[in-house]
């Protein structure tokens, strides 16, 4: 299926989740953001939200300074 993350198409298996997502791109879920379809997913979710044909994210990775 495909979906569209930060603007950019990537294709992933059907049943996939969000979690399978930030693992496709390297990104783990302790320190990212995720908006799906406008919507926010909250972090215990990630790994229980599936992925749909054509949903919308926005990853926004967490980063800690001072």
């Amino acid at each position: 299926m495909k979906v569209t993350a930060n603007g950019e198409e990537r294709i992933l298996p059907e049943g996939s989740t969000v979690v399978d997502l930030l693992d496709l791109l390297g990104l783990g879920a302790r320190w990212v953001l995720v908006e799906r379809n406008g919507e926010p997913v909250e972090r215990a979710q990630l790994a229980s939200t599936p992925l749909a044909e054509g949903d919308r994210l926005e990853l926004v990775r967490a980063v800690a300074g001072g």
